[in-house]
């Protein structure tokens, strides 16, 4: 028995940040969009982002926060749709927002906010979602794409693959887009975990985590070449903080992080006038000065021999600050998918159009979001992606 097909002009495969920014998009430029999408909700990543706030774009974006083999690609459809567009279209929906620090802006209230708008955008500009669809096959036609879905036979003119990476699988990821992108005759670049906690298996290292865990403090991490100055979060697994996060995506399995822990001041100089004015004072006391009691006390006893500072020679002194301006660690791994926030790798953007997003293989097949070889910095850079790659691909389909 054959099953009607339903004809329409658009169909978005995704109900995620970048396909629901596209379907509405579309839809208000009068084409007739469909939204299919295996999950039972809408917009899951969305609500557990930005711990439960939705870090919804960063008030400082440019080129220069973004990871790709093919480093121009993203500027065109950064400088279409900027920040200050969703800026404007979170203020007319009267979402309360606040920035918490290097431009990165959060909901007032929660996550919900951010998908309440985009669902209500969908609504008005008549987008239609469909929920519980799974995709079955796709192949091309004449005038566009069939699908055979669990739901029915769709046709489309474009089709736009807004399915994301392979991270938080327990949210619904899968690497559906990339089948699809294969299927077409695109390159795949290797996917790996980005944003993602270390794990340490190192046991010294390993006793000293577990026994900090929950403990924050400020540094700066760097690896090839590359450095960030945030918190840094001692887990039982490993280490974890927006510094880590934010270094684990210029990390590759062997490499060494280096992680300053104090950012503010030049260690030794420091370490020299501690000697100079307190010399009678314990090395685990002067350290709990700039740590917590807890991590001075673990550092003074695990990586040096806390004594009074007048007893340390000057090479011993040179030895401690080196350690703790430039702390060398060497991950084990990450910790995967499981938690990461973003994946790096994806679909080749050299085979894709910067202008429009639409496939320079197969016409009429567009890519947005996280499925293409684009990773935003932490700080609400990957939202603005999703936002500024469907706003482009709905110029066009």
């Amino acid at each position: 028995m054959r099953y009607p097909v339903h004809t329409t002009d658009v169909i978005i495969l995704g109900a995620g940040a970048a396909g629901l920014m596209c379907a509405q998009l579309s839809a208000r430029s009068g084409r007739r969009v469909l939204l299919l999408d295996h999950a039972n909700k809408p917009g899951k990543k969305i609500l557990m982002s930005g711990g439960g706030r939705c870090n919804f774009t960063n008030m400082y974006t440019e080129p220069a926060n973004f990871l790709s083999h093919n480093a121009h690609f993203c500027k065109s459809a950064l400088a279409r749709y900027t920040q200050w567009d969703f800026i404007e279209l979170v203020c007319k929906h009267g979402v309360a927002y606040h920035e918490k620090k290097l431009g990165q802006l959060f909901c007032d209230n929660k996550a919900s906010d951010i998908l309440d708008m985009l669902l209500a955008e969908c609504d008005e500009a008549g987008a239609e979602i469909r929920m519980h669809t799974s995709i079955e096959h796709i192949e091309k036609t004449e005038s566009g794409y069939l699908l055979q879905t669990s739901g029915g036979q769709f046709a489309c003119q474009s089709l736009v693959i807004a399915t994301g990476g392979l991270s938080i699988p327990t949210l619904g990821a899968t690497g559906f887009g990339y089948q699809v992108a294969r299927q077409f005759g695109h390159t795949l670049l290797p996917t790996r975990a980005g944003l993602v906690p270390f794990t340490i298996t190192e046991p010294q290292l390993k006793a000293l985590c577990t026994e900090l865990s929950g403990t924050s403090l400020d540094c700066t991490a760097s690896c090839n070449g590359t450095s960030f100055r945030e918190n840094l979060l001692f887990t039982h697994r490993g280490l974890s903080g927006p510094a880590i996060l934010q270094i684990s995506s210029f990390w590759e399995a062997g490499d060494t992080v280096e992680i300053n822990l104090l950012p503010d001041r030049d260690a030794l100089t420091w370490l020299q006038q501690m000697q100079a004015e307190r010399a009678n004072a314990e090395l685990k006391t002067v350290l709990g000065e700039v740590f917590t009691r807890k991590l001075a006390n673990l550092l003074a006893e695990q990586w040096f021999e806390s004594r009074p500072m007048k007893q340390y020679t000057p090479a011993e002194l040179a030895q401690i600050a080196e350690k703790l301006a430039n702390w060398q660690v060497v991950p084990a791994g990450t910790e995967g998918y499981r938690t990461a926030e973003v994946t790096l790798g994806g679909v080749d953007t050299r085979e894709v159009s910067s202008k429009t997003m639409e496939s320079l293989k197969s016409p009429g097949l567009y890519f947005i979001g996280e499925v293409l070889d684009v990773t935003g910095h932490l700080g609400g850079f990957n939202f603005q992606w999703a936002w500024a790659s469907a706003n482009a691909a709905a110029q066009f389909v």
